[in-house]
């Protein structure tokens, strides 16, 4: 998932927006269109993803050095409830479940991470391998392509060793390139028989901004207008080294391909005839996606950035931009170091100008921008804070990709959406809504020409969702957390994924429909298995405490007696309420 905790709500504003609507796809006109029924290019790759932290769990298991993220969320206030990833799904543990339930929804392929830390404890190869954790993995991609499932690998889903953040202060250092390409290399060695599409970083932007910048993400620091910037500009060097790594050394007999994953937000203009607000659209765009994808494509950060980020530097009395260069020999190396880009995209944003202070004490990767973000209020939002559905942003930013980057080979590497809720719900039709609009959105620009060859779902499970904890749900599957086990428990989304999957797209009306009702109609028996078991577990905790009263005393009271309590002092307080209304009147 691609976090947002980072653009806070002093940064989104709400603005009631009047928007029209129109069949085409037109950059001139603030447009969204109607619904088209169709099907996918043959051969289109459908999947679904996860990641080595937030599902693996075995923190400290099998030889598993820790990562920032274990660190992370182990400090009291970091993570919302205090949660951490150390069990999670218990993924290690269960890899022909976990298959088993991408057999059962019919994917290509199945996206998922490789945690450096449990391959390389230090994240120094030369210290020491742990062959614990290259079974795993090995393991994991043997059972997908035995059931003939494609993996594909992200190297980097910010789960860092934590020695190397340590020792040199991560991705600020400029060691961590050769650090991560012996790690890399080391993947290409071990896996790169079976593995044919390898992703270097998944959202480097979090990495960046909300690791260094805002330090809501691990390792938690707040070095604002520099920090982020710096950690970029190493993380874009060494995707290009694990790129030219692998054109020089494997591409030859292992015939894959090397891209990244980058996340960006559309940004539509506020006032499309407003000449300000149409270049702060774009700004924002670049600032985001640009970033990273213009030095891969084009070999150096994008023109609006170096003249944003140097006369805000000048302003500030700095005597280089706090933005760095690269040389013009790393231009030529980094440009063109992509065989695939892997696009992650969520949501949009209604973008207007703004002009930021520019003095030292304002230095920050937000107000180098100059522009504001609003939301639309009557935008969908079933979950994260950040995370509106705004499906024709989607086609907007795919045909961005198409014009500014040559039209590349994307694969959709994450898409989903999130529900925060705290009852239990598998009758998830917000979701089923939202894949059915954003799918048909991406079948929109396959048909302007965009050039995709792959989606994944985001994602297979719910999972731990960083500074949100568990608190948050992206699955297609429902985990029970409390459940020692872990229990998985299909939601409607994934009846409803199914028949897209099976039809390769959207036949006709009246059969998406029929999808959509069989999908809800199955997930009410889904529900009532979970109540069940949510009974059973409810029953089972309470005969534990009775027979152990001394030891679980606390645990009953905070589990048991304080929700009936506060549940009935709620009742009571509506009651009177109820009575005190009808008095007046």
């Amino acid at each position: 998932m691609q976090p947002h905790c980072a653009v806070s709500v002093c940064h989104v504003f709400m603005l009631v927006l009047c928007l029209s609507a129109a069949e085409d796809f037109d950059w001139t006109k603030n447009n969204h269109g109607s619904f088209y029924y169709g099907t996918f290019p043959t051969g289109f790759s459908w999947g679904a993803g996860g990641s080595a932290y937030q599902t693996e769990g075995a923190w400290d298991k099998d030889g598993k050095g820790l990562s920032i993220w274990d660190v992370f969320s182990h400090k009291k206030g970091k993570i919302l409830q205090n949660d951490t990833g150390d069990s999670s799904c218990e993924s290690y543990y269960k890899i022909k479940d976990d298959v088993s339930l991408m057999k059962e929804l019919r994917l290509n392929h199945y996206r998922f991470s490789i945690s450096w830390p449990r391959i390389i404890p230090t994240g120094v190869k030369s210290d020491h391998v742990n062959e614990k954790g290259i079974q795993f993995y090995d393991e994991l991609i043997d059972h997908l392509l035995e059931n003939h499932i494609t993996p594909i690998v992200t190297l980097y889903h910010w789960d860092l060793p934590q020695v190397l953040q340590e020792k040199y202060g991560g991705w600020q250092n400029i060691s961590m390139i050769n650090h991560f390409n012996d790690f890399a290399n080391l993947c290409f060695e071990k896996f790169g028989d079976r593995v044919k599409h390898w992703i270097t970083f998944n959202n480097p932007w979090s990495v960046a901004v909300e690791g260094y910048e805002t330090g809501e993400h691990a390792p938690g620091l707040k070095l604002r207008g520099t920090g982020a910037y710096r950690a970029a500009h190493h993380i874009i060097k060494a995707h290009a080294k694990v790129w030219h790594t692998y054109d020089t050394q494997w591409r030859g007999k292992q015939k894959g391909l090397v891209g990244i994953s980058l996340s960006g937000d559309w940004g539509e203009p506020v006032d499309i005839s407003n000449q300000k607000d149409i270049e702060a659209a774009e700004r924002y765009v670049q600032f985001y996606l640009g970033w990273f994808a213009t030095p891969i494509f084009h070999g150096d950060y994008p023109q609006v950035m170096k003249d944003f980020v140097g006369r805000k530097s000048v302003q500030q009395g700095l005597g280089t931009s706090r933005l760095p260069v690269f040389s013009p020999q790393e231009k030529s190396y980094i440009k063109g170091t992509c065989d695939f880009l892997g696009i992650g995209h969520f949501t949009t944003r209604y973008i207007t100008h703004r002009n930021d202070p520019s003095g030292r004490s304002s230095n920050s990767y937000f107000t180098d921008r100059d522009l504001a973000e609003l939301v639309d209020p009557r935008w969908p939002d079933p979950g994260s804070e950040w995370l509106y559905s705004v499906p024709w942003g989607f086609r907007r930013l795919l045909n961005f990709v198409k014009s500014q980057y040559g039209n590349p080979m994307i694969y959709v590497t994450e898409n989903g959406v999130s529900e925060k809720m705290m009852c239990t719900e598998l009758c998830d039709e917000w979701r089923i809504q939202y894949y059915k609009d954003y799918i048909n959105e991406m079948l929109k620009a396959i048909r302007d020409g965009v050039n995709v060859k792959g989606y994944t779902a985001w994602s297979l499970l719910d999972k731990f969702e960083w500074d949100e904890g568990y608190s948050e749900r992206f699955g297609l599957y429902y985990v029970d957390f409390r459940n020692k086990n872990k229990p998985r428990y299909p939601k409607a989304s994934v009846q409803f994924y199914k028949r897209i999957i099976s039809s390769n797209g959207f036949p006709n009306h009246r059969e998406v429909e029929n999808w959509r009702r069989k999908a809800v109609e199955m997930c009410s028996s889904s529900n009532q298995l979970l109540a069940a078991e949510e009974q059973r577990s409810t029953a089972a905790n309470i005969l534990r405490l009775i027979h152990d009263p001394l030891t679980s005393h606390m645990e009953m009271v905070t589990e048991i007696v304080v929700p009936t309590v506060c549940t009935l002092s709620i009742l009571i307080c509506a009651v009177l309420l109820m009575f005190l209304l009808r008095r007046r009147n």
